[in-house]
């Protein structure tokens, strides 16, 4: 991330989300209001024109042409991490953390978050771009969210909790969405060993990429120009998991997978009519403290 700017990548979930919820169809997985409130003029308008189907069309060609499966892929984890967060709640969760927010909406648009204290943690310019848009142009910030501040490669998270007074005896559901894969490897393995200081039955929902596409970018489609345009945007990637290696990684934290899909299997599961090649690497999962 450019130091004076906020993230480019959550800019654009946040138009996947808003073109979503302008989707006429009754296969809309979601509704986000919010979302379009992140986005710079010219991205509004083309939210706004994609009401009409010709135009929708046009516009998820070029998105698909230029990304490859990001489109689909971001709409279907944005609902499957909507899920998994709603099973955790049912399964006696009590609070809800999201590390590294970007300008994720759950806290507002999820009515079974209402009356839990949600903690949103990301790094300043993200975080004070945040606030500030849903002050200035959503006028409304719920009373269960807290906003703090961190760069994850810099700083500790157990001083930030320590210094908050985080409560660590409740069960709690941690989204880490799109996060790990700019971090370095000391860094995810410091947050993981964050996250099994809370209490039992705590859920963990994060997404990662298969580290396959680092070592041969070839082997995914779209792979290769994904990563040139991220070192554009000073947003590279640099870290990711094998698969099969997961299970054993996160036993170290007292942690146990429950879930690990690709974008393939969670596309399938939600967007069964709307599927579409690309972004295969990206993979969400969902382990518990046992």
């Amino acid at each position: 991330m450019k130091i004076d700017k906020t993230s480019r990548t959550a800019q654009y979930m946040a138009l996947f989300r808003a073109l979503e919820t302008k989707h006429i169809s009754n296969d809309k997985l979601f509704s986000d209001p919010y979302a379009i409130h992140f986005l710079e003029a010219k991205l509004r308008f083309v939210t706004r024109m994609s009401r009409f189907p010709i135009l929708r069309k046009y516009i998820s060609k070029i998105i698909q042409k230029k990304i490859p499966g990001a489109f689909s892929s971001g709409i279907a984890r944005t609902k499957y991490i909507d899920d998994l967060l709603q099973s955790a709640i049912i399964n006696g969760v009590k609070q809800v953390v999201i590390l590294g927010a970007g300008f994720d909406t759950r806290a507002l648009r999820l009515d079974f978050l209402q009356s839990l204290p949600v903690i949103e943690i990301d790094h300043p310019n993200t975080s004070n771009f945040k606030v500030g848009v849903y002050k200035n142009r959503i006028s409304h910030v719920s009373k269960n969210i807290n906003f703090f501040q961190i760069d994850f490669n810099k700083q500790n998270l157990e001083q930030l909790a320590e210094q908050h007074n985080f409560d660590f005896t409740k069960p709690t559901a941690i989204i880490w969405e799109g996060v790990t894969n700019y971090l370095t490897e000391d860094a995810v393995k410091n947050t993981f060993a964050f996250i099994s200081k809370f209490a039992k039955n705590t859920h963990v929902i994060f997404t990662y990429i298969h580290r396959e596409i680092l070592e041969n970018p070839d082997s995914f489609i779209g792979g290769k120009q994904l990563l040139r345009n991220l070192e554009k945007l000073e947003e590279q990637w640099t870290f990711g998991f094998f698969p099969e290696e997961l299970p054993n990684y996160l036993n170290q934290f007292d942690l146990k997978l429950i879930e690990d899909l690709g974008a393939t299997e969670y596309r399938e599961k939600y967007l069964p009519n709307r599927t579409e090649n690309g972004y295969e690497f990206y993979r969400v999962a969902m382990a518990i403290k046992e």
